[in-house]
């Protein structure tokens, strides 16, 4: 099958073949990995006010900004570690002060999280019924919203639990991207192919 020629959202049908290949692979399929859980907190985090393939182009920078987002390391980074993320000529991530503090302050509160529940896994999951994708059957990118009730109860529970950089709408976008909803269109090859997966 030419690549080219099926139906996928409008968001990912253009230019960038990056934002395709995220599209086609990975954007909605669930996540349970804690690694990659934190890894999407803390790229959903840097994207406020930017497009996601502007992210997408640094997500290696990031890997190695944040030692491949092992939460324990990044929960240790200092002062001077934000500093050179800022200043080095050699970081290619976006170079943002509050942002990149963010991913500290976040990493430690995972770890809490991860010692009340047991992983952030078991504590994400809560916000969606059964603990189980919700599939959404929008004809059309233009009826996908940018928040749930979902996501503005995670929202709250994650800025009470010392979260930042976690807005209603940078919640959805994680859930969207870790699977706890499907939002690919209908008539997207993607739609079908997760509902399988999902009840399988």
């Amino acid at each position: 099958m030419n690549k080219n020629s099926i139906n996928r959202c409008s968001w990912a049908d253009n230019k960038y073949p990056e934002m395709q290949l995220y599209h086609d692979t990975e954007w909605g399929v669930p996540v349970h990995q804690d690694t990659r859980l934190f890894e999407f907190l803390v790229l959903e985090g840097a994207q406020a006010g930017l497009s996601w393939s502007t992210i997408l182009k640094k997500r290696q920078d990031y890997r190695r900004a944040f030692d491949n987002f092992d939460v324990k390391r990044v929960a240790e980074f200092k002062i001077r570690t934000v500093n050179k993320l800022l200043n080095s000529p050699n970081s290619n991530i976006v170079r943002n002060r509050l942002k990149i503090q963010s991913g500290i302050t976040n990493a430690r509160a995972f770890i809490k999280v991860q010692y009340e529940f047991g992983s952030f896994d078991n504590y994400l999951w809560r916000f969606v019924e059964g603990g189980k994708t919700k599939h959404n059957f929008f004809k059309n990118y233009q009826q996908v919203p940018v928040r749930s009730a979902e996501s503005d109860n995670l929202s709250k529970d994650l800025k009470a639990k010392g979260f930042s950089f976690v807005g209603s709408t940078i919640c959805y976008a994680m859930m969207q991207a870790v699977g706890l909803v499907n939002d690919h269109v209908t008539n997207c090859f993607r739609h079908k192919e997760l509902l399988e997966i999902n009840n399988k």
